[in-house]
């Protein structure tokens, strides 16, 4: 199972990225602490890092610096609130891979994660099928019987979550939390209307509703 590890002193963040990322088949490790980070963060120990510059003892920056030094090779994408042009090159020079800035959404981070993963041997992550649907995930483009459908990014984005939870009901929580980010409000009512955008466009019977429970896709 693809580990990574998980540099971050923020809860509510640690705690939204590990439930995704478990949810997405990820296994996770995380840890508050700079000097922690800079210790774990081995190649034969994890694939993958997600990194926040602004940790308590030891700055993100010196963090990577510490790491590629060292001859690790794992790829590492930056997560931050500093959004100035400068941290952004500045760590991109200093040997990160990917850069996000804080608020963020879930399925991007997701998907930068899945970009620098992939084997390009392995077309499981790039095209998703369920039924007559068929995602392209390199391409953004969404099918059904052969034809096109138009789908928004966040339409896209919400119908990639049912197809990798397929016959399991996900709350209006955790689609929330996977679709629209950890800063979202959680009495929004904003799934149920984006479940009906979708079913316009797949069909009424595409997703089905668990009363009281949430959503699901049909099989």
């Amino acid at each position: 199972m693809t580990r990574i590890l998980i540099a971050e002193d923020e809860f509510r963040i640690v705690a939204f990225l590990e439930k995704g990322l478990r949810a997405a088949g990820y296994s996770t490790v995380a840890v508050a602490s700079g000097r922690d980070a800079a210790a774990l963060a081995r190649d034969d120990s994890f694939d993958f890092m997600i990194l926040d510059l602004g940790l308590p003892d030891l700055d993100g920056q010196r963090v990577l610096s510490t790491i590629r030094d060292r001859g690790e090779r794992l790829p590492v994408l930056i997560l931050t609130a500093r959004d100035g042009v400068e941290d952004t090159v500045r760590s991109l020079e200093g040997g990160a891979d990917d850069y996000m800035t804080k608020p963020f959404r879930f399925e991007e981070l997701l998907a930068r994660v899945r970009l620098r993963l992939r084997d390009e041997n392995d077309a499981e992550t790039t095209v998703l099928t369920a039924g007559s649907i068929t995602l392209d995930l390199r391409t953004r483009r969404a099918s059904t019987d052969g034809g096109t459908i138009e789908l928004t990014a966040r339409e896209f984005a919400l119908l990639e979550t049912f197809i990798r939870h397929r016959g399991q009901v996900l709350s209006r929580e955790q689609l929330l939390s996977h679709v629209w980010g950890y800063d979202f409000d959680p009495n929004s009512n904003v799934v149920d209307v984006y479940v009906r955008y979708l079913r316009r466009k797949l069909g009424d019977d595409a997703i089905e509703t668990a009363r009281g429970m949430g959503y699901r896709l049909a099989e």
